[in-house]
């Protein structure tokens, strides 16, 4: 079983020379939790010497936009992080959909090399992580290993890439432009839903000492990375929002649970502002809802298993969407004639429409769960649902191929994009939607004991911690500790901006 990344002290101390001598030579300069939670943080000295350097350089100073409030040229700071306010002319609801652009981070353009960023410095500034011999192992379907190949990049490091044969062609694409050698993509059997294949895949790579797993889904640098920097982006957002209209409540943040790292800003947005936490997930794998099974298409998202770093007695709703409706939204939101319909038929105003270019499959499955959950618990104008675009359209511009071919061979029309707009927002309903009673979360919680201790051999008492609220916000003093630590490698590498 991995460490869990949760260290904060210095435990290899050859390591450590050998991984600041490594930056130091490289001029390698390490953003604090805090900086990509609040940019305004950043130095001056730092933001004068990303002047110039493109926000898709592997160039290590790119780790300073490794954030959410990167503007629309995703090289400037914006004071509020991207997002539109999706209208009742797309939604069907009354209330708003807030919706973040995470296309706008850099190198990959989605939210995952934040993740991929909060894995990894925590091992490089504890002595675990060598970059002059480890190789890191990014198990993912898609955009965790590309954020950490990208990373693993910009730290001078060897990045491994794990993920199913089935994923879209732009991910491949992106990956062999990025990795030093071929060799270090490895495909596995399957599609999304396949992550069992993936885990199977690192425990025969795990043999060689050179490899470091970072498996995302047991990382808990992934979940506290989100807590702080996504959560934070967010609830800035809401607050801007409802400075401008008072009045205004957060009522619930919604996320598929790919490896519920993203889940815990919900953490965070339940702490500030009360909001309830709805986790989401395919209705062909209706895992926490049904202990199911299945395969699906909403790239960007799990199942068949419960991830460990999800705090499962912190969810309030789990909402289950369709594959289906992920696919005809994407051709609706994407084509001309989709376009068309929702401009000339349903008055959705050219900023909407413009901002569909940052939704991907896993984004659209956030609005659709979104409008569920408002149709759930009666939700009006006032009440703010919010959610994260986790990456744009242009990466599935071969799966909206495959999509057409398949459901539409004769042409998508506007009688197509009525018939979409229709069934999957206008007709989104509360089925397969449920608010969970302490029986329910802790029949979703036991799910995963399987794949933690039977399969991946976690103590039955580490994993039964997990239960009580108190063990969760102790993990977020290791994010105070670890801004000291990266603090200190600074320092003592002696690097300096520009």
């Amino acid at each position: 079983m991995p460490t869990l990344g949760l260290e904060d002290h210095v435990v290899d101390g050859g390591v450590y020379e050998r991984t600041l001598e490594s930056f130091r030579q490289r001029r390698i300069l390490l953003p604090t939790f805090a900086e990509l939670a609040e940019p305004a943080r950043i130095r001056d000295a730092v933001r004068a010497a990303l002047v110039g350097v493109k926000p898709d350089e592997a160039d290590p100073r790119n780790l300073f936009r490794v954030h959410w409030f990167n503007a629309a040229d995703r090289a400037s700071i914006s004071e509020v992080p991207g997002h539109v306010v999706l209208e009742s002319e797309l939604t069907g609801i009354a209330s708003p959909v807030v919706v973040l652009y995470g296309d706008r981070f850099p190198m990959i353009r989605a939210h995952k090399v934040l993740a991929t960023y909060g894995c990894l410095v925590p091992r490089i500034v504890t002595g675990q992580f060598d970059p002059t011999v480890h190789k890191a192992v990014w198990p993912s379907t898609g955009n965790f290993c590309r954020g950490g190949v990208a990373i693993s990049r910009l730290m001078s490091c060897r990045g491994v890439a794990v993920l199913p044969e089935g994923m879209s062609r732009e991910r491949f694409d992106w990956l062999y432009s990025w990795v030093s050698d071929p060799a270090d993509v490895i495909t596995t059997p399957g599609t999304e839903s396949n992550v069992k294949e993936i885990y199977d895949a690192c425990d025969e790579l795990s043999r060689d000492p050179q490899h470091v797993i970072f498996n995302q889904f047991a990382e808990f640098g992934n979940h506290l990375v989100h807590y702080r920097c996504t959560g934070r982006a967010l609830a800035h957002v809401f607050e801007a929002l409802a400075r401008r209209t008072p009045g205004l409540r957060l009522a619930a943040f919604v996320s598929a649970t790919g490896s519920a790292g993203t889940i815990a800003a919900g953490d965070f947005l339940k702490e500030e502002h009360g909001s309830k936490t709805v986790a989401v997930e395919a209705l062909e794998c209706p895992t926490m809802l049904a202990n199911g099974f299945g395969e699906h298409n909403i790239q960007g998202i799990g199942d068949k298993h419960i991830p460990y770093v999800h705090n499962v007695h912190n969810t309030d709703i789990v909402a289950a969407v369709s594959d289906r409706a992920t696919d005809h939204l994407a051709l609706l939101f994407s084509t001309a004639q989709g376009r068309e319909f929702l401009a000339g038929r349903r008055g959705v105003s050219e900023e909407t429409l413009e901002a569909l270019d940052h939704f991907g499959l896993s984004s659209i499955c956030n609005v659709v769960a979104a409008v569920k959950t408002a149709k759930l618990l009666g939700l009006g104008p006032d009440d703010v649902l919010m959610t994260v675009a986790t990456d744009g359209a242009e990466l599935y511009a071969s799966e909206r191929e495959r999509i057409l071919a398949r459901d539409f061979p004769d042409g998508f029309d506007e009688a197509h994009a009525a018939e979409v707009f229709g069934r999957y927002l206008l007709g989104a309903q509360s089925d397969h939607v449920l608010e969970t009673t302490l029986e329910d979360r802790t029949r979703i919680f036991n799910l995963g004991y399987y794949t933690w201790v039977e399969q991946q051999g976690v103590s039955v008492e580490d994993f039964v911690a997990r239960r009580e609220q108190s063990w969760w916000r102790g993990l977020r003093a290791k994010l105070d500790s670890w801004d000291e630590m990266i603090g200190e490698f600074n320092a003592r590498s002696g690097v300096r901006a520009g």
